[in-house]
C-alpha cells in the first residue's frame, strides 16, 4: 500500500514537471468598447511573447504568447484552435495586449486577434469582419505599419500601439474590406487615403467620415502616382475640421468669386 501511494505522488510529481501549461481563449467580437490598456496590479500580471524557431530551430517558426508559464491559444467557434501565431506585437507598453495573427495557412488573409488581460485574467478579441469581395487576397495585406505607433490590420482596423487603443475602419462597401491600396495619411494621421479602382476613398477613423475623390486612371495607374497625387491636390478641413484631400484649384480656369467669400 505504502508503495502504491508513493508512485501514485511520484507520477503526479513527474507530470508537473514535464507537462506543459495551456489555456485556450474563447474570442469575442471586438466593441467599440473594448480597452487594450490595462495596467497590471503586480509585477507578474503580464503577457510575454516567445520566438518558437528560438526555443526550437526544428520547427517551422512563428510566435507563441504565455502568461506567465501557460501558453494561450485562441479559438473562434467551431474553428480549430490556433497554436502558433504568425504576427505578434505588444500593443501597450504595459505588455498587457498582444496582437496576433493566426497561422491557418491563408496567408495576410488569416484572421487577428488581441489577447489582453483584464484585471489579470485572459481574454481573446477577435479584429475580423466578414468580407466577400472579389479582389481580397490582393488588398489584405495583413498588418501594415503606416507609422512607428500605428497599424492598420487588413483595411479593416487601425490599432494604436503604446496606448493600446482600436479603432474600426469604415468600410467602402460593408460586406467587403476596401479594395484598394492605402497610400496616405492625413497630417493628423487620423484619415486614411485608399486607392481604388475608381479614385481615391478617404475615410476618418476617428470619426467615421467618408469622402470619394474620383482620381482619372492616368494618375491611378501610374508609376508616380502618390507623387502626382501630393502635387495636384491638397489636404483641406470641413465644417467638423476633418481633413481630406481635394484637387487643388486650376489657376488658368475662370474663377467663380463665391470662392472667397466667408
Amino acid at each position: 500500500m505504502k508503495n502504491t501511494i508513493i508512485a501514485f505522488f511520484l507520477s503526479i510529481f513527474l507530470f508537473s514537471c514535464s507537462g506543459k501549461l495551456e489555456k485556450t481563449l474563447v474570442s469575442k467580437p471586438f466593441t467599440d468598447q473594448d480597452d487594450f490598456n490595462e495596467f497590471p496590479k503586480y509585477k507578474d500580471k503580464i503577457l510575454s511573447i516567445e520566438d518558437v524557431y528560438d526555443k526550437n530551430p526544428d520547427s517551422s517558426g512563428g510566435f507563441s504568447v504565455k502568461q506567465k508559464d501557460t501558453t494561450l491559444y485562441i479559438q473562434e467557434g467551431s474553428k480549430p484552435v490556433a497554436h502558433k501565431f504568425r504576427e505578434a506585437r505588444f500593443v501597450n507598453s504595459q505588455k498587457t495586449a498582444v496582437l496576433v495573427q493566426i497561422e491557418d495557412g491563408a496567408g495576410d488573409l488569416s484572421p487577428f486577434y488581441i489577447i489582453t488581460l483584464k484585471e489579470g485574467v485572459p481574454n481573446a478579441v477577435a479584429l475580423n469582419i466578414a468580407s466577400n469581395g472579389k479582389g481580397d487576397k490582393d488588398f489584405a495585406k495583413g498588418l501594415q505599419e503606416i507609422t512607428r505607433t500605428t497599424l492598420v490590420v487588413n483595411n479593416d482596423f487601425v490599432v494604436a500601439t503604446v496606448r493600446g487603443k482600436v479603432y474600426q475602419i469604415k468600410r467602402k462597401n460593408p460586406n467587403e474590406l476596401i479594395q484598394g491600396n492605402f497610400i496616405l495619411y492625413s497630417s493628423d494621421k487620423t484619415t486614411l487615403v485608399f486607392a481604388v479602382k475608381d479614385g481615391l476613398y478617404q475615410v476618418n477613423y476617428m470619426t467615421g467620415e467618408t469622402l470619394n475623390l474620383p482620381v482619372p486612371a492616368s494618375v491611378l495607374n501610374s508609376a508616380t502616382m502618390v507623387n502626382e497625387i501630393q502635387q495636384n491636390y491638397s489636404w483641406q478641413k470641413n465644417s467638423r475640421g476633418t481633413s481630406f484631400l481635394k484637387e487643388n484649384p486650376d489657376d488658368d480656369r475662370i474663377v467663380d468669386i463665391s470662392e472667397f467669400k466667408k
